[in-house]
């Protein structure tokens, strides 16, 4: 079950519990959040839907947030649901939830996070003449599509041919229509991100739109100053390099798997116990490394779980930076399983080499996916 799923899972049974009057509610929640647990919560997601409800229904959050436990714990795929706090639901999947999260992934490609939620809905976009504004209107856009929104885009005057040309801006973007004079069919959303200093388009596509996309709207990005050259260095310090050199790492993985004639199969992330097998974190029998636990590869998890809500908030609040951030989360969480994926020395590969390589995978899936929606090329070679 997928975040998505399981959000869905949860709105209707609040739909259930108010048509069966248990709940008596008049307007219901359009969606229902559901992220990774916070301090004090367990299980696989929490949400505070109950807290939202407790006002409208005229019961207490704990009250609520019980009456929908009851009704979840009926549903296939869930095993647990434990309300902590003032009225949260900290809700376990059954078994193998992270394998399911994997194929989930693997089988969206680098689709996994698009919905139709904002299905019929119309935002029309209005970017100031400046390559920044059209970059961010441009990002927004292919986020919103993502989502099922249809977006309008208009400038106050033509695309320059560099960003076009070099920034992948869309040529046909109509122009002179000033915001608040739209057709009245949809949102409209004026984007006013604070200008670059400097022409970005020396960077070349990528580098720029990673430079204006990554710091908030609000936030001066660094181009033409000291720190400009940053957005081009290959180096750990640089988070566009960290992003695209995990994806191409997890292609080289691939490769070099297919050669060793395995592949990724979704699955537990240590080997089988046996009287044979060292405990997670110990050396292998060879000494050649640690064995990775699952622990250790919970945080990418849970990012990658929670990169269809990252979308979802990424179109609502019109912040491509979100997104970004989210990124160099999953590619910073990527790099410690890395090590661990391939077979060491005269090692076979196990069930457990094809369940990081299917991790791997999925993560790779991610952040080729994130990075094509900031019109950013994911590179199979870095």
């Amino acid at each position: 079950m997928t975040p998505v799923e399981l959000s869905r899972t949860v709105l209707h049974a609040v739909r259930r519990a108010v048509d069966e009057g248990e709940l008596a509610v008049a307007v219901l929640p359009e969606r229902v959040v559901v992220a990774p647990p916070g301090p004090g919560g367990c299980g696989d997601y929490a949400t505070n839907v109950a807290l939202q409800l407790a006002r409208p229904a005229g019961q207490p959050a704990p009250a609520v947030a019980e009456l929908l436990r009851t009704r979840l714990l009926r549903t296939d795929g869930i095993s647990d649901v434990v309300v902590t706090g003032p009225g949260f639901l900290n809700i376990s999947l059954d078994g193998d939830a992270d394998g399911r999260l994997v194929r989930d992934i693997l089988r969206a490609g680098p689709r996994y996070g698009h919905s139709d939620t904002l299905a019929g809905q119309t935002v029309e976009l209005h970017a100031a003449h400046d390559a920044r504004a059209v970059v961010l209107m441009d990002a927004v856009a292919r986020v919103l599509r993502s989502q099922g929104a249809r977006p309008r885009l208009t400038c106050a005057g033509p695309p320059e041919d560099a960003w076009v040309r070099i920034l992948g801006v869309p040529s046909d973007i109509p122009s002179d229509i000033p915001a608040g004079t739209g057709t009245g069919t949809g949102t409209e959303c004026p984007l006013r991100p604070v200008p670059a200093p400097a022409d970005p388009t020396p960077l070349g596509r990528d580098a720029a739109r990673w430079a204006l996309l990554h710091p908030a709207p609000h936030d001066r990005p660094h181009i033409g100053d000291s720190r400009s050259e940053q957005h081009l260095a290959q180096r750990e310090t640089n988070p566009l390099f960290r992003v695209r050199y995990a994806h191409a790492r997890t292609r080289v993985l691939l490769r070099n798997a297919a050669d060793l004639g395995f592949t990724p199969e979704p699955g537990p992330l240590t080997p089988e116990p046996g009287p044979l097998t060292p405990e997670p974190g110990s050396l292998t029998p060879e000494g050649d490394g640690p064995l990775t636990a699952d622990g250790d590869a919970q945080g990418l998890i849970q990012l990658l779980a929670d990169h269809p809500r990252v979308l979802a908030a990424t179109a609502a609040h019109r912040a491509p930076d979100r997104l970004a951030r989210h990124l160099v989360a999953v590619a910073d969480a990527l790099a410690p399983l890395l090590p661990s994926v391939l077979p060491l020395g005269d090692e076979k590969p196990s069930a457990a080499h094809r369940a990081r390589l299917a991790l791997a995978e999925a993560a790779g899936t991610v952040l080729a996916g994130g990075l094509s929606l900031l019109g950013i090329d994911a590179p199979e070679h870095l």
